[in-house]
């Protein structure tokens, strides 16, 4: 069962590379979006953006944050139901140390 385990987290790289890039290109649109809604602006600020204050700076990076990991979280969990799906197996990665 290991052994299936280990063929199967290798085969799952490339898809999940794939969902990687789809859910950055995702977390991107949605925290336009929200950034939008919330400021009433087209851009978020920049960390080196001078006109903009600490707090500003600081909320996007937040809110981008946020986005990104519950994005990132929804696509991987995603994928790795449709794998169990069709294989039969929980695709899994290799922790260090263990046999």
């Amino acid at each position: 069962m290991a052994r299936k385990k280990k063929k199967l987290s290798l085969a799952y790289q490339p898809l999940g590379f794939a969902l990687g890039w789809l859910s950055g290109a995702l977390a991107g649109k949605a925290f336009q979006a929200t950034w939008k809604a919330l400021r009433h602006e087209e851009d978020a600020p920049d960390a080196l953006d001078p006109e903009r204050g600490w707090g500003e700076v600081l909320l996007a990076a937040a809110v981008q944050g946020a986005i990104f990991a519950v994005v990132r979280s929804a696509v991987d969990r995603t994928g790795a139901k449709a794998i169990q799906r069709s294989t039969g197996v929980w695709p899994t990665k290799e922790k260090a140390g263990r046999d």
